[in-house]
């Protein structure tokens, strides 16, 4: 599979992937764990279809120490026992982030309460940026159809 355009040869796709990666440094500095951050990351990739983001999001979670067995059951984080409630809080979050449309009010004062008993501000901030990101990412991601597979933590996407 190729991608449809090449978003670094592409002046406007290089400009703009460059100030979303700033973004995502801003987000790396915030006292949010980088584990709940590639969780997030991971749950809303696979939301949206992204192979290329969750590729990333799971190799960068392995590498974060996020196990094999937590990776594989993200998809159905709700019945799974390996997840804190806290993690849990922070799944349903981005799940209603990313399912916006499908719900006239967006995200439920009840997903944010779970959330904000295990978040502090900055943490819930650095969650919806997060979340806000990583959506931005998967939808410029899939409409180019970018091949996922060969990712490799530390190197650049």
């Amino acid at each position: 599979m190729n991608a449809r355009l090449n978003p670094v040869e592409s002046h406007v796709t290089a400009q703009f992937g460059k100030r979303l990666v700033a973004a995502a440094k801003v987000l790396e500095g915030s006292s949010l764990p980088a584990a709940i951050r590639e969780l997030v990351m991971l749950r809303a990739s696979q939301i949206n279809g992204c192979g290329f983001c969750v590729d990333m999001h799971t190799k960068d979670a392995a590498h974060a120490g996020v196990t094999h067995q937590r990776l594989h059951l993200v998809a159905a984080w709700r019945e799974a026992t390996v997840f804190t409630e806290a993690e849990r809080a922070a799944l349903e979050l981005a799940e209603q982030g990313t399912r916006i449309a499908d719900a006239a009010g967006g995200v439920t004062d009840e997903a944010w309460a779970r959330a904000a008993k295990h978040y502090d501000e900055e943490q819930l901030a650095a969650l919806v940026c997060t979340i806000s990101l990583i959506n931005a990412f998967n939808r410029g991601n899939v409409m180019l159809q970018l091949p996922a597979g060969d990712y490799q933590p530390g190197r650049p996407a």
